[in-house]
C-alpha cells in the first residue's frame, strides 16, 4: 500500500487507472469505514482512501483542533482491508489559494445545516477537490451522514462528474449505536444512554410502519423523549428519501433523522422507512 501526500505523486501513481474506487475520510477509523472499502473494493481498482481532517467542515467552537489524528493506526486498518493508496496531504496541499465556496441549494441551511452553518459548504468543497484530484469511477459514502450524502449526489449530478456514488449502510454496535469516530468523546454514562438515539427512530419507524401519518406530533414526541432522558435535540425529522423535504401525500419511501447532543457530543442517525404503497 502506497502512501502519498502530494497531489502531483498520486496522479502519477493513478495515471491510466479507469476504474478507480475512492473512499474519502477523516481518520479515525472505525468498521464502517473499512465496511466501505470493502463495498470499494467489490466495484473498482485500485482502492483510494484519503484521510484529512477538512478544516472548511468544522465551526467556530467545534472539535477541530481535538480531533483525533491516527494515521499510523488508520494505515494499518486500511492496508489490512486491502487498500491501494492512502492519499494524506497537507492543508496547504489541499488549500494552496484561499478557498472558494460552492453555491449549495436550500436543503444544505436545513437539518444539520441549520445548527452547523457553512459545514455542508465545507463538505462538498473538500469532497469536489478531492474528485478532482483522485478523478474516481466510484466513490463510496455511507449513509449515516443521510444529508451529507443526499447533498453529494446532487453535486455529482450539477457537475455531470462522471462518478458513481456507492451507499454503505449503516454500520453500528451491537446496542444499536450508529458507529462514529465521535463516540470516543462519551462517558461511559453516556455511552450506556447514546442507543436510544436509534431507538427513538426505530420507534418512529414502527409508528409510521402501523398507518400514523402526524408527522409533526412523532416528532415533538420523540424529541421530548430524548430531552427526558437528558438529551439536547437539535431536530427530529421526518422527510422523503427523495427529496429530504417534508413528505408529499401519498409518499411511501421516507427517512426518519435525529440530531442531538450529549454533554459535549452530538450525534446523528437515521432510519430509512418503506410504507405499504
Amino acid at each position: 500500500m502506497q502512501v502519498i501526500h502530494r497531489v502531483a505523486e498520486l496522479r502519477a501513481a493513478l495515471a491510466g487507472a479507469e476504474n478507480t474506487a475512492f473512499v474519502p475520510t477523516m481518520g479515525n477509523l472505525h468498521r464502517g469505514h473499512i465496511a466501505l472499502i470493502e463495498q470499494a473494493r467489490q466495484a473498482g481498482r485500485p482502492v483510494v482512501a484519503s484521510i484529512f481532517v477538512n478544516p472548511l467542515q468544522f465551526g467556530a467552537g467545534e472539535d477541530f483542533e481535538h480531533y483525533p489524528r491516527t494515521l499510523a493506526a488508520d494505515c494499518e486498518q486500511l492496508a489490512a482491508a486491502g487498500t491501494d493508496i492512502v492519499f494524506a496531504p497537507e492543508p496547504a496541499e489541499m488549500y494552496p489559494e484561499p478557498q472558494t465556496y460552492q453555491v449549495l441549494p436550500p436543503l444544505a441551511g436545513e437539518l444539520c445545516g441549520a445548527q452547523r452553518p457553512g459545514h455542508f459548504q465545507g463538505v462538498a468543497t473538500v469532497v469536489l477537490k478531492l474528485f478532482n484530484m483522485v478523478r474516481p469511477r466510484f466513490a463510496a459514502f455511507g449513509k449515516k451522514d443521510y444529508q451529507q450524502l443526499f447533498i453529494l449526489k446532487g453535486m455529482v449530478r450539477q457537475f455531470n462528474l462522471p462518478i458513481e456514488i456507492l451507499e454503505g449502510e449503516t454500520v453500528r454496535a451491537a446496542d444499536g449505536l450508529a458507529l462514529s469516530s465521535r463516540n470516543g468523546y462519551l462517558s461511559a454514562a453516556e455511552r450506556a444512554e447514546a442507543p436510544r438515539l436509534y431507538a427513538t427512530l426505530r420507534a418512529i419507524a414502527a409508528e409510521l410502519a402501523g398507518g400514523r401519518r402526524d408527522f409533526a406530533t412523532l416528532e415533538a414526541a420523540a424529541g421530548a423523549e430524548l430531552t427526558r432522558h437528558g438529551w439536547a435535540v437539535d431536530y427530529v425529522a421526518i422527510r422523503s428519501q427523495a427529496t429530504l423535504l417534508a413528505p408529499q401525500p401519498g409518499e411511501t419511501a421516507l427517512v426518519a433523522l435525529a440530531a442531538a447532543r450529549l454533554g459535549g457530543t452530538r450525534l446523528i442517525d437515521n432510519i430509512e422507512v418503506g410504507l405499504p404503497g
